[in-house]
């Protein structure tokens, strides 16, 4: 596990730049690096509110203008990139080399290494990042998340008007809370220049593998409900997903990923390596967030 108790020297605090800073994953790391003492920059397309000592530039990945702001004087930088493309990357990871700082990338544990095309667009934009990265001798940390335990918040609407979720399938995996994500990123942007990080991709799961039915049996039980989960065909399941408003692109970027993306049943114990304490479960989880289905 890398030192990462005094991330920086005696005379200042980490300076890190956090791409997707309001998404699910990225609101958890903000809170954490502001919990230790860090400096952070948010790139952010619209400025929200008060900021709460958090700095932010408006921009966007694709605005390398914006994306050079952004990362003037940071020591660290978490990007999560949300495209489907990994194309528009170009002019950013050029911005990141002139730049130099630490790369952090959260990537996706389906990743296959053996394979010339990976099972669907959401993991092959993964696959180019982490290529794209590592050819410009940027030597990112790459954290390949498995599933977030946030993604749930999806189904809230539907848990407001009945008891059944109704979706895609899709592959059971370890399925992993974001804030266990969010302390491993944060462990590795503070950790010391010196430190011993591994350069292959750290691998972070929950303890357990579950399908989309378990997940939804576990969300019942913490909101003491008799819930179950319903598989779409993949015609209604567009339809439906269309009419939420979802972008054409990304439906069927996730009805591909519900066709072809094997099972995993791969649990490791990266999240303590870096954290120091093991990762948490999806029952935790949707006990900790029962107000949110509510």
């Amino acid at each position: 596990m890398p030192d990462t108790h005094h991330p920086t020297g005696p005379h200042r605090s980490a300076s890190v730049l956090v791409t997707g800073a309001t998404g699910n994953l990225g609101r958890e790391v903000v809170q954490r690096l502001r919990a230790r003492g860090a400096q952070v920059r948010r790139l952010v397309r619209h400025r929200t509110g008060a900021d709460h000592g958090v700095e932010s530039v408006v921009g966007d990945l694709t605005d390398p203008t914006a994306f050079r702001a952004a990362l003037l004087g940071v020591d660290a930088v978490l990007l999560i990139w949300p495209l489907l493309d990994s194309a528009p990357a170009h002019e950013l990871v050029a911005e990141l080399v002139a730049a130099a700082p630490r790369v952090v990338y959260v990537s996706s544990t389906a990743i296959d290494d053996a394979a010339a095309r990976q099972s669907d667009p959401i993991v092959q934009v993964h696959a180019d990042m982490e290529v794209l990265l590592r050819d410009a001798g940027l030597r990112p940390v790459l954290l390949r998340s498995d599933t977030l335990a946030s993604n749930a918040r999806g189904w809230a609407a539907q848990l407001r008007s009945g008891d059944v979720i109704a979706g895609p399938d899709v592959a059971r995996t370890a399925v992993v809370d974001e804030r266990d994500v969010a302390d491993a990123a944060v462990a590795v942007l503070l950790a010391p220049p010196h430190a011993r990080l591994d350069p292959h991709p750290y691998l972070l799961t929950g303890p357990e593998v579950l399908s989309r039915a378990d997940q939804v049996a576990r969300l019942g039980a913490a909101l003491r409900r008799r819930l179950s989960f319903q598989a779409l065909p993949a015609d209604l399941a567009r339809s439906r997903m269309l009419a939420d408003g979802r972008p054409e692109r990304l439906v069927e970027a996730l009805l591909a990923a519900s066709a072809h993306r094997p099972d995993s049943h791969r649990v490791t114990d990266h999240v303590e390596r870096l954290t120091g304490r093991p990762a948490g479960t999806f029952a935790r989880w949707a006990v900790d967030h029962v107000a949110e289905f509510r």
